[in-house]
């Protein structure tokens, strides 16, 4: 019990009293007065008890404190006895570098003594060196002038002429060498070729489809041949100025032909034919509501045809109006073969022939696929189908390296990579291929004839060669009597009468070639 709690009992007893004697009145004042005593006596009974034990908390409070004091001192000392030994650990450590330092610094003054001294020797012995060069430079010389006035020649003279027997004598062994290195080296990579290029035309082996420039309609009766001429032939005028193709109604029987150079307008107007004659209201405002209706359609059947080569191909990512123009080829021929067919022929060929040179298989196919993108616009746009190739390639993202490929596959540009070559091997494989291609031999024979005939009616003309199967012909000039000038000169010249004289599709390039030869025999 706390002496709070004591005197809180002391007051509340004496409220109590207090209180019963004003409640009781007057007459319990003397038994409470002996009361009021005992409680007195009470109460400092309970006052000393209070003071023991306040003073025995004291003393336990003095004794708790002893010993925290005794603990923290004791706690105190050992860390004290801990730093003094870290902090003497530390002086001996220090003392030790001390030490090192002190050797280091003897060893330097000892190694700075021997430099000195070395020094001091090698200056002795540059001395000594010189003194040495002196005099065989003097020897040298009085060698020298012996060798001269036995030799009647200068000293430059005959370095010269030394420097020049060997400088003649190292370019012959070079070229040599050189020669040898080249034949190893083409022998090797004939063969390689060779090998590659048979392989890819052994994997891959299709069929071609000869395209032509006609197609025929199937009418069901011979009625229908005049309901498509129309009064005074108004239907078939209509038809032939809104699709730009021919037709063709003779005596073959049950049949109308379409004539046109070009397979998407032919394959529009074969449509929207069939079209009307299922319907069978045929008359102007009804065939350009029915073409302009298929031309709609072909759009997007075009789209779906190039998503599909694409795919078959295994070429992605192509931007959509490239997927589009993909399409176009379908309609598209060049010597009656197909362009599309062509152009994933050469895709897979470059993918063989890439993978058996361990380079990027999906790159030669895309490169292959698009080499041929430019002739889909190559009516709208005036240049080589290379070049427009690489430019529409390289407007809708293709890599740079696709779109040189595109522009060097008809060497419009300088071939730079192994891409460039390999879609230039795999056009010419795909061209090549017997049945792949066809013109009536007597035409392809006078172009060449043409051109090289051209060529030869100029002066200075040594040799003229027609290639590219007419469309380039390389010319050399005799460089006595054709200037670099006159060789440029030339070459318009012979674009000019070239232009004038002959029919062709396309472009034909010209290359006049003047080169100087040094010539001379070893005896």
């Amino acid at each position: 019990m706390t002496i709070f709690s004591i005197l809180v009992a002391i007051v509340t007893a004496i409220v109590l009293v207090a209180g019963g004697f004003l409640a009781g009145g007057w007459w319990r004042n003397k038994y409470f007065a002996s009361k009021i005593g005992d409680l007195n006596t009470y109460s400092q009974k309970l006052a000393s008890e209070a003071e023991r034990d306040v003073a025995n908390i004291k003393k336990e409070a003095q004794l708790q404190g002893q010993d925290l004091i005794f603990q923290m001192k004791s706690e105190c000392d050992r860390e004290l006895n801990e730093r003094r030994l870290e902090q003497k650990k530390e002086e001996d450590r220090l003392n030790q570098k001390e030490e090192n330092y002190e050797r280091r610094s003897e060893a330097l003054a000892q190694r700075e003594a021997e430099a000195a001294r070395n020094e001091a020797e090698l200056v002795r012995k540059d001395k000594a060196f010189a003194d040495r060069n002196e005099e065989m430079d003097h020897l040298v010389a009085e060698q020298a002038a012996k060798l001269e006035s036995l030799a009647q020649l200068t000293m430059t003279e005959a370095r010269d002429i030394l420097l020049k027997n060997v400088e003649e004598e190292a370019r012959h062994e070079g070229g040599r060498l050189i020669r040898r290195i080249e034949a190893e080296a083409r022998e090797v990579a004939d063969k390689k070729a060779k090998e590659i290029l048979a392989l890819a035309v052994k994997r891959y082996a299709s069929d071609y489809v000869a395209e032509h420039t006609i197609s025929v309609v199937n009418l069901p009766n011979e009625d229908m041949k005049g309901r498509i001429i129309g009064r005074e032939g108004r239907n078939i005028r209509a038809i032939e100025s809104v699709t730009g193709v021919d037709l063709i109604i003779d005596d073959t029987p049950e049949a109308v032909i379409l004539s046109s150079f070009s397979p998407l307008r032919r394959e529009i107007a074969r449509q929207s034919l069939e079209r009307l004659i299922l319907d069978g209201r045929i008359h102007p405002a009804r065939i350009e509501e029915v073409v302009a209706k298929v031309s709609e359609e072909m759009e997007l059947s075009l789209r779906e045809v190039g998503k599909e080569a694409a795919f078959d191909v295994g070429v992605h990512g192509i931007h959509n109006e490239l997927i589009k123009l993909l399409g176009k080829l379908k309609y598209r021929t060049s010597f009656a073969q197909n362009v599309l067919q062509h152009s994933m022929e050469v895709a897979f060929l470059c993918g063989i022939m890439a993978a058996e040179l361990d380079q990027n298989v999906k790159q030669a196919k895309r490169a292959g696929l698009l080499h041929d993108i430019g002739k889909a616009v190559d009516h709208e746009v005036e240049g080589p189908h290379g070049l427009i190739g690489a430019e529409l390639a390289k407007r809708f993202g293709e890599s740079p390296a696709v779109v040189h490929a595109i522009m060097a596959h008809h060497e419009d540009a300088t071939p730079e990579t192994i891409l460039d070559v390999l879609v230039q091997a795999a056009d010419s494989l795909s061209g090549a291929r017997p049945g792949a291609r066809r013109e009536m031999m007597e035409t392809y024979v006078k172009r060449l004839e043409d051109l090289e005939r051209i060529a030869n009616s100029f002066n200075g003309i040594s040799k003229s060669y027609a290639i590219q199967a007419g469309r380039e012909i390389r010319i050399m000039v005799n460089s006595d009597v054709v200037s670099d000038e006159g060789a440029t000169t030339m070459a318009n010249d012979i674009c000019r009468q070239v232009e004038k004289e002959m029919v062709y599709p396309g472009q034909i390039k010209v290359t006049v070639i003047r080169e100087t030869r040094a010539v001379n025999f070893a005896k």
